[in-house]
């Protein structure tokens, strides 16, 4: 593929997912990774490990079930601490942050699409009244160029939104780019086991869902040792998986469809937690 046809269909796909996730924003549709597959997406976040006070607390419509996992608890954040959300969306993981890292501290919530910018941002306000911090903030940006400073933070976040990406070698460049030395990366996303088949790959529904864009867990390994990062630890888990095909979900019915005879997701993909540090 020539380098202009390659750029050419990286922008389409942020154009795809973009849009895709703006409908999600505003409740035009329903997407998997999230809530609209469980019967709620409190009852998401509580499987992933996610406290009852931390959802309580959290602005209204702030959780909106996208999680396949829980980066905030893996962080073990300080007071103090800088930290980039990284797809932020109607900022969930960011606004628990916030409230862990306290008022020395700050969260900066990025993601591209402006409707989820516009979710997140409106939620400000109570956050701040029901915290009486002021401490978190939202970017408009892509994951891949970080409209951030060079070691100007202390930890990367995100859930369930590299496999997105149609860079990822430049999402983890740029992680390793904004990451103070010392700074640490805590990143929940979906990982893929074995080759998916060609049909489901092209399947825009099943991207938004978090699963045609995936890469192996040793993939995603070499990518973030070649940005430089070190003392990764990588966490494979098919159980997130299995209980998503008892959702009843139209997409995942859409998916499953697609798997071959005998089959079942998780023998292709699998939640996968990642941690690492910048040296």
């Amino acid at each position: 593929m020539q380098a202009s046809e390659s750029i050419e269909k990286a922008q389409q796909l942020r154009k795809t997912v973009r849009e895709g996730y703006g409908r999600i924003a505003q409740g035009a549709v329903q997407s998997c990774c999230g809530s609209q597959c469980a019967d709620s997406a409190e009852g998401l976040s509580q499987a992933l490990g996610y406290g009852q006070q931390e959802l309580a607390e959290l602005p209204e419509g702030a959780d909106m079930g996208l999680s396949c996992g829980n980066p905030v608890a893996m962080a073990l954040l300080n007071a103090g601490d800088i930290v980039v959300d990284l797809g932020s969306g109607g900022g969930f993981d960011a606004f628990i942050a916030a409230r862990k890292v306290g008022p020395e501290g700050r969260v900066i919530g990025v993601d591209m699409t402006p409707e989820m910018i516009e979710k997140a941002r409106s939620n400000v306000v109570s956050y701040r009244k029901s915290s009486g911090y002021d401490n978190v903030e939202f970017r408009l940006g892509e994951i891949e160029h970080l409209p951030l400073p060079d070691a100007s933070v202390d930890v990367v976040l995100s859930n369930c939104v590299i496999n997105l990406s149609p860079d990822k070698p430049q999402v983890w460049r740029d992680i390793a780019r904004v990451l103070k030395s010392g700074g640490r990366v805590a990143v929940s996303d979906i990982a893929v086991l074995k080759p998916l088949p060609p049909d489901l790959l092209a399947d825009v529904e099943s991207l938004l869902g978090c699963v045609a864009g995936a890469v192996s867990p040793q993939a995603t390994r070499q990518m973030a040792e070649e940005a430089g990062l070190a003392e990764l630890s990588l966490e494979s888990n098919t159980a997130y998986i299995d209980a998503m095909e008892s959702w009843q979900d139209p997409v995942l019915a859409r998916i499953a469809s697609k798997l071959p005879p005998g089959s079942k997701m998780s023998d292709f993909v699998s939640s996968l937690s990642v941690t690492a540090f910048k040296p």
